[in-house]
């Protein structure tokens, strides 16, 4: 990958991945995905996932899809809250992401219902109207045509279902801005290359985190999706945003 020329904000800009790029990446970091995430992000992953489950309103014997799913962790905290009386469908296009989803789910000693399947988010093998609730963590900014995608999980919806995001930021206040641009750029990019191996990886992190709108301009991008009712909760400053929107009731069809 080169660099860009031009700086936005200080910043200089990687080139973008395209999408084979980034499904062979997430391929390669797979085996210390897990890991990495609990590190970069002082464990603070699991209570942002933690919070985007609770926030959720499934029906009982609801139907939720988890876009992105990577090792199942999504899928895997809807269990431990719901149980077994949630149905819950993980996208993922990188199979060895989902391998490591489905030896975390077979550790369970629980009874679940997660189906870990392999998909793109602009191609779903389902049919419209089949979820109660979609979900995605840390993966909407990976996808080059972010109104397209928020469309197609739209059309996912049943009429008044829910959708919950989850996404990396930058926070707003400025010494804690500054330093957070340090880690990410500088301190994190060496962490992920040691620990993984892979330097593309962990110098596009914090390149996509970047370039990813502020809070209201994506919610704005999923007002004109189709999505009514939307609020955004800034998480640590900022540092993740836990977006909520749902279809309109009276919706149906394709969008």
């Amino acid at each position: 990958m080169k660099l860009h020329a031009h700086r936005a904000g200080g910043v200089r800009y990687q080139a973008m991945m395209n999408k084979n790029q980034i499904q062979e990446m997430f391929q390669a970091i797979a085996p210390r995905y897990d890991l990495l995430n609990r590190m970069l992000s002082l464990r603070q992953d699991v209570h942002w996932r933690r919070a985007l489950v609770k926030g959720l309103k499934i029906p009982k014997g609801g139907k939720v899809l988890d876009v992105g799913t990577g090792s199942a962790d999504i899928p895997l905290e809807i269990a431990r809250q719901r149980g077994s009386d949630v149905s819950i469908f993980g996208v993922d296009f990188a199979w060895n992401m989902l391998c490591l989803g489905k030896d975390k789910i077979a550790r369970v000693r629980r009874p679940s219902h997660i189906f870990l399947i392999k998909g793109e988010a602009f191609s779903l093998p389902f049919k419209p109207a089949s979820f109660d609730a979609v979900t995605v963590a840390f993966a909407i900014r990976n996808l080059p045509d972010r109104k397209q995608a928020l469309i197609t999980l739209l059309d996912q919806l049943k009429p008044g279902g829910q959708i919950m995001i989850l996404e990396l930021s930058t926070p707003r206040p400025a010494p804690l801005k500054y330093i957070y641009l340090w880690y990410f750029e500088r301190l994190l990019p060496l962490i992920g290359r040691v620990i993984s191996r892979n330097q593309k990886a962990y110098s596009y992190l914090p390149d996509s985190v970047l370039r990813f709108p502020p809070p209201s301009t994506f919610s704005g991008l999923m007002k004109n999706a189709g999505f009514e009712r939307i609020t955004y909760q800034p998480l640590i400053f900022g540092i993740a945003i836990l977006f909520s929107g749902f279809r309109p009731r009276g919706a149906a069809g394709t969008q």
